[in-house]
């Protein structure tokens, strides 16, 4: 064969290998994403728990590649959801926090989901977990894109058992907490979840997933879990009762790596494994306020509720046999934001008209050598005042109040301890050799310090900056009822 045309033949092979989209296979891949609640950056195997053990994340890691420096873009549910579904930063599409109970605002339906962008190639979707974008009907899963959906409508904590009302009567405390459903679809099929059935919850979404999977073997389908746990209360069925022996947090979590195997087991068995991608991740970190009912950030500084690397880092795991190089690591800074434009080239679907923050992350998930980071820099919001600006090994911190523990205990049983404040001076960090964020950096490093303030405010242009008063150009509203 002329050597021309071996050349074109090895380029055209590579072509194929960096973009396995609908163009390379019967059919477009099917996207698994497994968002877990409140988990720490050290509450798995593969990013350092000892005390219990999680084979089947063990084994999703040495099957795929782990991400070190994986983030969302807000440490705290609604906000973190809201990126993750729109590929934006939730500043961008006006959801911030936690949306509580009957909140008057949600996802606004103008807003291209991910499960939207999966359906213009025809995928069946489902979302079995945790929503948090609205619990109104007009924001609930099947308005926004999917096929199927049961779950909560927000976080299991938000019910008239919330340690904060305990002490008052039924009467007082479902004014403050109502009492939390469970939906099916777009009927409450639970109107007041006890203890027992948050138990089965795990289970439930598990089972539920696994059976969407047989379901839809045939055609590409779109399958979200936002689990409950290890949310605060912590509950966990009979079958991980006193299983870790490490405590309740770690039954729960042996649940959860239980049920992502129950996941990639009924992949496997329907024969989808080399068309399938699955995404491991998290909302934000650990509540360290609640102790041994709390994660642990490893590392990293402080935990969910700050832009800390402790709050917004995640533990992440991706697999995809022969398109994810397994046993891998990436080093290189991404956040869940990157998914959707990321699977809008895989499968072949347009993005949405209205710009996004997001970047194909492609290169990085295969491994390819020499991939970067499409972005000069992440942002970090918290509420809607720039908190830090990461780019490359650096992260810069403007100052800002924050909650912190400051080195004591968080809670025990479930009960939490009291945060103090704090407050950070503008401060420079190397994240490569300093991930806990404990070395300041900023006067040894004035040109670094001075071109991370230009990328800032360059956003604060688009998205504002309550802290400086200001005002973004870009933000666009949330859905209203």
């Amino acid at each position: 064969m002329p050597h021309k045309l071996l050349l074109l033949l090895a380029a055209l092979l590579g072509f194929a290998y960096a973009i396995p989209s609908a163009h390379a296979a019967e059919r477009p891949p099917n996207v698994v994403m497994i968002f877990i609640d409140d988990m720490g950056y050290a509450d798995i195997g593969p990013f350092g728990a000892k005390a219990y053990k999680t084979p089947n994340l063990d084994k999703m890691a040495a099957e795929g590649r782990t991400f070190t420096d994986f983030y969302v873009p807000q440490a705290v549910c609604s906000a973190s959801r809201a990126g993750l579904m729109t590929g934006c930063y939730n500043v961008r599409v006006g959801i911030q926090g936690a949306l509580g109970p009957n909140a008057k605002i949600g996802i606004n339906p103008d807003e291209m989901t991910m499960a939207e962008l999966c359906k213009q190639k025809g995928y069946a979707t489902a979302c079995y977990g945790k929503w948090h974008l609205g619990d109104r009907q007009p924001f609930l899963p099947l308005q926004n894109g999917f096929d199927d959906y049961f779950g909560l409508p927000y976080s299991n904590d938000m019910w008239p058992y919330h340690p904060g009302v305990r002490h008052l009567s039924m009467e007082e405390r479902v004014k403050r907490w109502p009492h939390l459903p469970l939906y099916d679809k777009n009927e409450v099929v639970n109107a007041q979840v006890d203890e027992k059935a948050q138990e089965q919850l795990t289970t439930q979404y598990t089972e539920k997933a696994v059976a969407f999977i047989d379901k839809n073997k045939d055609n590409p389908f779109f399958l979200y879990v936002p689990h409950s746990m290890v949310h605060v209360p912590l509950y966990v069925s009979d079958k991980f009762k006193g299983k870790s022996g490490a405590g309740l947090f770690g039954d729960v979590v042996m649940e959860v790596d239980w049920s992502v195997g129950q996941i990639i087991d009924a992949l496997h068995r329907n024969k989808l494994d080399d068309n399938t991608l699955v995404i491991f991740t998290s909302d934000n970190g650990p509540w360290l306020s609640y102790g041994d009912h709390a994660g642990s950030a490893g590392p990293l500084r402080e935990g969910k509720g700050t832009m800390w690397d402790g709050g917004c880092r995640e533990p992440t795991i991706m697999k995809w046999p022969g398109k994810i190089p397994a046993g891998t690591v990436c080093h290189t800074p991404a956040m869940t934001i990157d998914i959707f434009p990321t699977i809008a080239e895989l499968i072949g679907a347009k993005l949405p008209e209205k710009p996004i923050d997001g970047k194909n992350i492609w290169p990085l998930m295969a491994g390819q050598p020499g991939a970067k980071s499409p972005h000069e820099a992440y942002y970090f919001y918290y509420g809607s005042g720039l908190k830090a600006v990461r780019s490359g090994r650096w992260k810069l911190v403007f100052p800002h109040e924050y909650r912190t523990l400051n080195g004591r205990p968080g809670g025990t049983g479930g009960i939490p301890t009291n945060y103090e404040q704090a407050k950070t001076p503008l401060a420079l960090f190397d994240l490569e050799s300093d991930p806990g964020e404990s070395k300041n950096l900023v006067d040894e490093h004035p040109d670094v310090v001075q071109r991370l303030e230009k990328l800032a405010d360059g956003i604060r242009e688009k998205l504002g900056d309550s802290h400086r008063n200001i005002k973004g150009k870009e933000n666009r509203p949330p859905g209203r009822v």
